[in-house]
């Protein structure tokens, strides 16, 4: 075999090899958030599996260790709440009605043990009206 033809099948199976460990890098990251309500559907299928849900921390669920390492609570369904235990450190914006997005393996009896907690704040995603000026006030605008 000659040197071109060793550099060509070299190239091949490096391209070859850093395309699959990209598409298992990648793979990860394509999972969807489900529901509460899916969760529960889907319970025993899903034990032992890794999800992504999104939803509404149930109001008077919400329980948190002293030093803000754990927290317990569920999330809003339409017919029963999903459990959720999380350890990590607790966002400061997480309470009651809280918008958040959980990922962790689901056990069976409908319970998440997460170990990521994000905490979504749609307040600043609302466009500004007319009377509340520029962003970042007059000192902003006046370029300061």
């Amino acid at each position: 075999m000659t040197t071109g033809r060793k550099l060509a099948l070299l190239g091949v199976l490096l391209v070859g090899v850093t395309s699959w460990f990209a598409w298992q890098g990648a793979a990860g990251s394509w999972q969807y958030y489900l529901t509460p309500d899916e969760c529960l559907e889907r319970g025993p299928s899903l034990a032992g599996t890794r999800v992504r849900v999104a939803g509404k921390v149930a109001p008077g669920s919400l329980r948190l260790a002293p030093d803000r390492r754990e927290a317990a609570f569920a999330l809003e369904g339409s017919h029963q709440p999903l459990a959720i235990q999380y350890r990590g450190p607790v966002p400061d914006l997480l309470a009651d009605h809280a918008d958040v997005v959980v990922e962790g393996r689901i056990e069976a009896g409908a319970l998440l043990r997460a170990d990521k907690l994000l905490t979504r704040c749609a307040s600043k995603y609302e466009p500004q009206t007319a009377r509340d000026g520029p962003p970042g006030g007059p000192a902003k605008e006046a370029g300061l």
